[in-house]
């Protein structure tokens, strides 16, 4: 696990303002929902991200975002972000996850942001994939990334009081994913497929009372990391571990020292007690209802979660666009 930095507890509810930032972007994105191109989906998102976290109260600095500063001039990696003042944090920051989905109007893009103390969020950047395994509170003891699915699948049904051909695993739909489905169909387990948008999907495996009993399978190391600061909030269990794409990818990790076989769990990419996570609907899903438009103004649907407490809250906005454009920036959404 981490070693947090010395630092005093964050006492006010973040998550609750982060609301207002994944609020923003939702509804700058869902604009563009079908329309077919998935780069105004995430210009937008970026654009309505950045400015409302500008007016944050914080000393916030961008560990998972848009890339390099090269990349990306807005929501780069080690953009120092917010106000400046109190408290001192790292950020994580997807302003949608499943842009693909959103510009073919596909339902469950959400839009995301994780935050925790400064020094205590960790992204191992040498790998762009990772191997996953997530479920919630009852059956987080009970898995083994390196254990076979079917034990792992017989374990998570026996924590949940079910039989195993009534877990239902969620998986992403890639060839890669091949062998995982055929030992999950053969456990006798119930899949479930998604095109994309692993981070709700972690959310929803890890909520208690869900349809999605477990997610499997190899996603983006960010949205692992953010999934943990979820999980962390939630008390559910993640696993995950380096899945270089090919030699070359795996040949630099090791020049680099890294230890291929590290099992990360949700302490080793977001530490400490002060995680707070934020998530709004962009177009509807399991999870969150998506931006509903009405005349002159939207509906929208978010999740809240502070780990400190515990407290996950959903959150229905109506927003008033006529007195929204009356008003400076700072007190939008």
């Amino acid at each position: 696990m981490i070693n947090s930095l010395s630092h005093p507890a964050i006492e006010r509810n973040i998550a609750m303002e982060l609301v207002r930032v994944t609020e923003a972007a939702a509804m700058a994105a869902a604009r563009h929902l079908g329309r077919g191109d998935k780069n105004m989906v995430d210009g937008a998102a970026v654009n309505a991200m950045r400015n409302v976290l500008g007016f944050v109260r914080m000393d916030g600095i961008v560990v998972i975002g848009e890339g390099e500063k090269d990349e990306a001039p807005m929501l780069y990696i080690g953009e120092r972000i917010g106000d400046g003042s109190d408290p001192k944090v790292d950020i994580a920051v997807d302003p949608v996850d499943g842009t693909t989905l959103t510009a073919r109007g596909l339902p469950g893009a959400i839009s995301v942001v994780a935050l925790s103390a400064r020094g205590t969020m960790h992204c191992p950047r040498h790998f762009v994939y990772m191997d996953k395994i997530v479920t919630g509170a009852e059956a987080r003891d009970c898995i083994d990334i390196n254990a076979p699915v079917a034990e792992n699948l017989k374990n998570i049904a026996q924590a949940k009081k079910k039989n195993i051909s009534e877990v239902t695993v969620v998986v992403l739909d890639r060839p890669r994913h091949a062998r995982l489905l055929e030992d999950i169909r053969s456990a006798g387990a119930r899949v479930k497929l998604i095109s994309d948008g692993d981070v709700s999907a972690s959310i929803e495996a890890a909520l208690p009372d869900r349809e999605i009993d477990v997610l499997m399978g190899i996603g983006g190391t960010p949205e692992g990391v953010l999934a943990a600061a979820a999980i962390r909030c939630i008390g559910g269990g993640i696993q995950c571990k380096a899945w270089p794409r090919d030699d070359k990818e795996r040949d630099a990790a090791l020049a680099k020292g890294e230890d291929l076989e590290k099992v990360y769990r949700a302490g080793d990419m977001v530490a400490g007690d002060d995680v707070f996570f934020a998530a709004s609907g962009v177009s509807s899903g399991e999870l969150l209802k998506g931006v509903h438009y009405f005349s002159g103004g939207a509906h929208t649907q978010s999740i809240a979660m502070r780990c400190r407490s515990g407290t996950v809250r959903w959150i229905d906005s109506r927003h008033n666009f006529q007195r929204l454009d009356k008003l400076s920036f700072r007190e939008t959404y």
